[in-house]
């Protein structure tokens, strides 16, 4: 019997990753405002720790000690995997913020976050609304269940310098060092400020009465969402400077300082549809960044559940949308503390 029982869950565990499937279309939609430099990726081991569904900050499967998947990407562009006692392997590749990686029925992730703690893996499912996630945690050699050749070479370091640079090819290397570096501290001081409000339907089992997100000049990233049947849920997390500026800079690139100010309905079709049930939520999107702010009002934004989108607005801001998004609903991930 308690074979049986640890063979149901371990196939329940397995059953968010058996439905999703994606093709070229289904990657996330909108511009990253980030591209992933490869030695992040290069000779690195992940141990998965949970997936989550983005929309409704909710985890979906987390892993326990039924349930074991670690993944190694070589510095030869091959990746191995090892999924519950059985393992795999492929060929692994990047281009800007995509990564191009098998798992099941997946071809290609959108990174969202990386560095030497955590990798983000985003994707869409086609079949279904919504945007999921795969969280990892790195974990050393010892750590992972890989087992190197004995002809390898030991692990490398792909961020160390050369040390036989000869030393004019090193200062020039280090001054554009120092002065990337004095151009983040510059920016730095730079007030930024980001508040989103609204947007979507009013109806459905459980209406939503408040979906507010404040990003402030320090990073404080303060996001409330009320709904009828669930009360008040605050969430408070903590926004790198480099990520604000990074999502700054996408701003301008997207000319968003230069669009207008009120985005509203031009026929009589989108009219009629602001007194149908369900209700539309006009969203409310203010970006400060140092002297130059901008409030944009849309009356109805993005489609309803007949795929209609009534209001004529500039594509980039869903792109900017979904990059707030992006952040306010991502998890700190902490592999001991998820509860």
């Amino acid at each position: 019997m308690r074979v049986s029982v640890l063979s149901i869950l371990t196939f329940l565990f397995a059953l968010p990753f058996i439905g999703f499937s994606q093709d070229r279309d289904s990657i996330p939609q909108g511009e990253s405002f980030f591209s992933v430099d490869e030695r992040k990726i290069v000779e690195t081991k992940w141990r998965y720790t949970y997936a989550m569904h983005l929309e409704s900050n909710t985890i979906i499967h987390q892993a326990d000690e039924a349930y074991d998947f670690f993944l190694y990407f070589k510095y030869d562009y091959t990746y191995q995997q090892f999924l519950n006692g059985e393992f795999d392997k492929g060929i692994w590749s990047i281009n800007e913020d995509v990564l191009f990686y098998k798992f099941k029925h997946i071809n290609k992730f959108v990174i969202t976050e990386i560095d030497k703690e955590k990798l983000i893996l985003e994707f869409n499912q086609p079949n279904s609304k919504g945007t999921y996630q795969y969280h990892f945690i790195a974990v050393t050699s010892d750590e992972a269940p890989f087992v190197k050749p004995a002809n390898e070479l030991p692990d490398i370091n792909v961020e160390a310098i050369n040390p036989k640079l000869n030393k004019k090819r090193w200062w020039a290397t280090n001054r554009k060092k120092r002065l990337k570096k004095k151009k983040k501290q510059d920016v730095a001081e730079t007030y930024i400020n980001i508040e989103l409000i609204g947007g979507g339907f009013y109806g459905g089992l459980d209406p939503v009465i408040r979906d507010y997100i404040h990003i402030k000049s320090d990073g404080r990233l303060i996001k409330e969402f009320k709904s009828m049947n669930n009360g008040l849920k605050v969430t408070k997390k903590n926004i790198s400077r480099s990520e604000l500026e990074d999502f700054a800079e996408y701003v301008i690139k997207q000319k968003f300082f230069d669009f207008e100010r009120i985005y509203d309905c031009d026929s009589s079709i989108c009219q009629k549809r602001k007194a149908n049930a369900p209700t539309p939520i006009p969203l409310r999107l203010a970006i400060a960044y140092g002297n130059r702010k901008k409030v944009i009002t849309i009356a109805i934004w993005g489609e309803d559940d007949r795929r209609v989108q009534y209001v004529d607005y500039p594509p980039a801001l869903d792109n900017i949308i979904d990059a707030i998004q992006r952040m306010a609903h991502r998890l700190d991930d902490s592999y001991g503390s998820i509860k």
